[in-house]
């Protein structure tokens, strides 16, 4: 009686993520820059208000900021190859995304309640209400990416 072959030996391989100009049209990775253009304009946005409530609008620069900064990160380290090193990058991935968009729906719902606040001077109403309107969005986009990138 011949003896089983022996298992084969696992390896860990990358999943493939496209090259150059073909991440960006790629889902999951497709989300990168419309994240970062609209975190960016949440936080262009507030800053250019009157602050009505400091707390709030604070945290909502705080998320968008911060959002922004590791996204950033996140896709260099994907344009980079930095991902190829560790096993658990996708895992990471959609944990990050997935966080952030539960953050984004918080500072979402204080702009709201900042745009709210703010509705005597048109101006600033204006304004606050564009930042909530990239907040959600922003928030959505964040949460397809997590679930894109889990079930990619």
């Amino acid at each position: 009686m011949a003896s089983p072959d022996p298992p084969p030996a696992t390896s860990y391989s990358p999943p493939d993520v496209p090259l150059g100009v073909s991440l960006f049209l790629t889902i999951p990775y497709a989300f990168f820059l419309p994240e970062l253009i609209f975190g960016c304009w949440v936080w262009m946005l507030v800053a250019a208000t009157q602050v009505a409530n400091a707390l709030l609008q604070g945290w909502v620069i705080y998320v968008s900021l911060t959002s922004f900064l590791i996204s950033l990160m996140f896709l260099l380290s994907y344009l980079f190859g930095f991902y190829k090193r560790y096993e658990s990058w996708r895992v990471l991935d959609s944990l990050y995304h997935g966080t952030t968009g539960i953050l984004y729906m918080s500072a979402a719902v204080l702009q709201a309640h900042a745009t709210i606040v703010s509705e005597p001077d048109l101006r600033n109403y204006y304004i606050n209400t564009a930042a909530s309107f990239f907040a959600f969005m922003t928030t959505l986009l964040y949460i397809l990416h997590a679930f894109s990138i889990y079930y990619h």
